[in-house]
């Protein structure tokens, strides 16, 4: 299935119904009072968060989206049916904007929240509202208003509790594999990766071995200049925008003419660049690969390297034997158990 991250759509609510002009006829009363009903409300449009969707593919082949308009009002008092509201299912973690003028308007982050993004217009009253002592045949009504309308662009960003950042081909896609049971297409060249992977870790060991779980996204790889949109960089960074905490992956790439402490330099001012308060946000930095011999003998050096330069206790571990794995993993779980437990206290103050 394509990935699309990003679209304009119209959205059009439903028109109120007209209320109704009309006069009893009953049998007796041959000029009885109004019985002209009101017309019916205009349908919503209503965003609904749907957890089992990862796109917004559906959504990119609808340009106009409309709710269904109410009923007229009737005679005998009968008040016109609302129109049926319209819902539009989006992905959890859609974000909501006025095309017009960039306003955010919602976001939805919760599977079925309900989000109405322009509302029907009100009915009609028919003409029983208008008797009055002096006319008590009143021969008015109110026409139904129209519905609200607007221009909307759509942004998802996938919901996850961990970021996987690097350069292409550092083994995002197969950490993934390997601590979930995410399948993501892995292959041993760049950008094999071209939408966000989720995948959610069951990781027995975390949390003071009560055993834990966070989801990851598999970024896809990015490249120098990827906060100004090389490689579709400024697309795939959002998508790490949510989360609590960054693991980022360096690795030896001679192929690449690439090094792991310029690489880990290059991203991070990438990131810096695209959001300053997301580079702040809790970071782990690993060395993958570590069934690899190469990758093993640079190990001690790069890792003295990293805190005598940088600062950052450099990990090392490797997908496909779980060397260090483990380890990683608990540090991990306790970065976002700690943010949960953050979150949830700022909510409880609210």
């Amino acid at each position: 299935m394509r990935f699309v991250d990003e679209v304009t759509i119209e959205v059009i609510a439903g028109r109120g119904g007209n209320g109704a002009i009309a006069f009893r006829r009953e049998k007796y009363i041959p000029f009885g009072g109004p019985a002209g009903g009101d017309g019916g409300k205009g349908g919503d449009v209503v965003l609904v968060g749907d957890e089992g969707m990862g796109t917004l593919l559906d959504l990119s082949y609808m340009r106009r989206l409309e709710a269904e308009s109410g009923e007229h009002g009737g005679n005998k008092d009968k008040y016109g049916k609302a129109g049926r509201e319209r819902l539009v299912r989006v992905p959890v973690g859609t974000q909501v904007f006025d095309a017009e003028n960039g306003d955010e308007l919602g976001d939805v982050t919760k599977h079925q929240e309900r989000f109405v993004i322009v509302a029907g217009g009100r009915g009609g009253r028919g003409n029983i509202h208008f008797a009055t002592s002096i006319d008590r045949a009143p021969r008015r009504a109110e026409p139904g208003e129209e519905g609200q309308k607007r221009e909307l662009r759509l942004e998802l960003k996938v919901l996850a509790d961990v970021g996987l950042l690097g350069f292409p081909n550092v083994g995002k896609s197969t950490f993934v594999a390997s601590v979930s049971a995410a399948r993501p297409k892995i292959a041993d060249y760049p950008f094999t990766t071209l939408t966000p992977n989720l995948g959610v870790v069951e990781h027995a060991g975390g949390t003071r071995r009560g055993g834990s779980n966070f989801v990851v996204a598999d970024i896809p790889g990015l490249i120098k200049g990827a906060s100004e949109g090389a490689g579709l960089g400024h697309r795939f960074l959002r998508h790490i925008d949510r989360t609590r905490a960054i693991l980022h992956l360096v690795t030896l790439d001679p192929g690449e003419d690439r090094e792991p402490v310029a690489d880990y330099l290059a991203l991070r001012e990438e990131l810096t660049k695209f959001d300053e308060e997301l580079a702040t946000r809790p970071e782990v930095v690993a060395l993958s690969k570590g069934d690899l011999t190469d990758v093993n003998e640079a190990y001690p050096a790069l890792k003295k390297r990293f805190k005598k330069e940088l600062g950052v206790d450099l990990k090392l571990f490797s997908a496909a034997t779980k060397k260090g794995l483990g380890t990683l993993l608990d540090e991990l779980a306790l970065i976002v158990a700690e943010a949960r437990r953050a979150r949830a206290g700022d909510e409880a103050h609210e």
